[in-house]
């Protein structure tokens, strides 16, 4: 795996966790919006489409370059739906992200791959 493709990884897991933190508080002002007078529902709204458009954006293209089975796949998809599948996605692409740039360096350093990292 290329250090490309451990970016577009990066990259989706930089957005996972806001965008589950998004997702909770936009839960909360549902939740406030109909108990009291409190109405941030319109902000937070927009705050978590933005982050799940980003989400989906970035997990199509770590798809893309990964070339993840369809499973795989789907599991970070369901991930972004889920309130709190955020997070779960954030330290499972972490552990991937990580061994895909160990196993880039430890490739160069072997002299396989070469022109697969790019420095």
């Amino acid at each position: 795996m290329d250090l490309q493709t451990a970016s577009a990884l990066r990259r989706l897991r930089l957005v996972s966790a806001p965008e589950a933190v998004s997702f909770l508080l936009l839960l909360v002002c549902s939740v406030l919006k109909r108990t009291t007078e409190f109405n941030a529902v319109p902000v937070m709204g927009w705050v978590h489409a933005i982050l799940f458009l980003l989400y989906l954006l970035f997990w199509a293209d770590a798809w893309n370059r990964t070339k993840w089975p369809l499973r795989t796949a789907a599991l970070y998809f369901a991930l972004s739906v889920l309130p709190t599948g955020g997070f779960f996605a954030d330290r499972k692409l972490r552990r991937e992200a990580e061994s895909a740039v160990g196993a880039a360096f430890a490739a160069r350093a072997h002299g396989e791959g070469e022109g697969a990292v790019k420095a």
